[in-house]
């Protein structure tokens, strides 16, 4: 019964993040190619980075890409490699900045096959424990399925403003969800929406959850 409530507590969570989100000015991708030159070094010039610690840019959405540098910028996300980075960029460089990646089309970092050690030191498939938690989450301790947002593709909600997962570097995606169950990362709105979600994640279900969305496409 517990679950039932909280999973229903969620569900309301997801939609009223959606109904309230702000409409945000829409930002000119031909501008933006100007504006990104600094991004380059560490996100690629057309926002497919190469390094696994930089996440890749190229194709997130341009609603949730603003918020983030917004946040960046406000320091509500904390993101020590872009300190001062925004400074001097205004309201509509962002909505540019964020109008240009999201034109460009993400490449796959692509899955892998693993092995993964959970409870009690089985040993089991990481690739099969990620598509499971991805697309039917964990019913026992509540956490949802990341297909709700994300979408079974992982390519996000736009209009709602959730970003395209598949692809990404798993080495990120990992790095982001430990921060969400850490509280170290808190811009996920006042539902806490990913807190919420990674809250029982155990280090084998990030791990495995990762490696599995960077396959998807």
């Amino acid at each position: 019964m517990k679950n039932i409530f909280r999973n229903a507590a969620m569900a309301l969570a997801l939609i009223t993040a959606a109904a309230t989100q702000q409409a945000l000015a829409g930002g000119d991708a031909a501008a933006g190619e100007g504006k990104v030159a600094v991004c380059a070094a560490c996100h690629g010039a057309d926002g497919n980075s190469l390094a696994p610690n930089f996440p890749k840019l190229a194709g997130l959405g341009e609603k949730y890409l603003l918020k983030q540098l917004q946040d960046i910028k406000a320091g509500t996300r904390p993101v020590v490699e872009m300190t001062g980075l925004l400074d001097n960029s205004s309201d509509q460089d962002l909505a540019d900045m964020a109008a240009f990646f999201a034109s460009k089309p993400m490449q796959l970092s692509g899955a892998k096959e693993i092995r993964l050690r959970v409870n009690a030191g089985i040993e089991v498939d990481g690739l099969a424990l990620g598509q499971k938690i991805y697309r039917a989450g964990n019913p026992v301790v509540g956490t949802p399925a990341c297909t709700g947002c994300h979408s079974p593709r992982g390519l996000g909600n736009e209009p709602a403003g959730y970003p395209r997962l598949s692809g990404q570097h798993p080495d990120y995606i990992e790095k982001q969800l430990r921060a969400f169950r850490a509280g170290e990362r808190v811009n996920d709105g006042d539902q806490k929406i990913m807190r919420q979600v990674a809250e029982y994640l155990s280090d084998a279900d990030i791990k495995a959850l990762a490696n599995y969305i960077a396959g998807l496409n």
